[in-house]
């Protein structure tokens, strides 16, 4: 038991990351990794590879991600107002770096989730290609296209100007 914490409690801040990252709410990702931690210690016999459990604690992470992701597509949000905070509400920046994060975090939401997972995986939790490839179910090949198409398309969406719709708009309207 305590061999099995010594490996798990290492892993719990870069999972706090990505549930972060990935659900957007500090509330639900802490209740994501709670749910990722209770099924990781009660099925610890049950792992293939008796390695490092981090890759595999991300995978049990990521599909919990993925099941609440459908729950919630198919169901909607539901938030009363009195429960809301004022995350949920809004609230106004009060520095340029916030307003930046802001920025990058909502571009990075823009990506595909198939190619968003693949980008924190590798580039925030800093988990090899092999190992992204593991936790994703995917082979490695995939891993690399998805990270670069990622890593692409975010550089795009960066480098295009704030309120920019992008090279589709068409001018219906002449200024003269």
């Amino acid at each position: 038991m305590s061999d099995m914490l010594h490996q798990i409690e290492p892993v719990i801040p870069a999972l706090r990351r990505y549930a972060r990252a990935l659900v957007r709410n500090h509330a639900a990702a802490d209740d994501l990794v709670q749910d990722c931690l209770e099924r990781a210690v009660g099925h610890w016999n049950q792992r293939r590879d008796t390695g490092s459990p981090r890759p595999w604690l991300f995978a049990i992470l990521h599909n919990l991600a993925v099941n609440q992701f459908r729950r919630a597509s198919t169901r909607g949000q539901h938030i009363s107002i009195d429960d809301a905070g004022e995350h949920e509400v809004g609230e106004s920046a009060v520095q340029e770096q916030k307003l930046i994060y802001q920025d990058v975090l909502g571009k990075l939401a823009k990506l595909p989730d198939e190619q968003r997972a693949v980008l924190l995986l590798i580039a925030v939790e800093d988990l090899s290609y092999a190992e992204a490839a593991r936790v994703l179910d995917i082979p490695i090949g995939t891993v690399m296209s998805r990270l670069s198409r990622a890593r692409e398309r975010l550089q795009q969406e960066l480098e295009r100007p704030a309120g920019s719709q992008g090279g589709n708009v068409v001018q219906l309207r002449s200024n003269s």
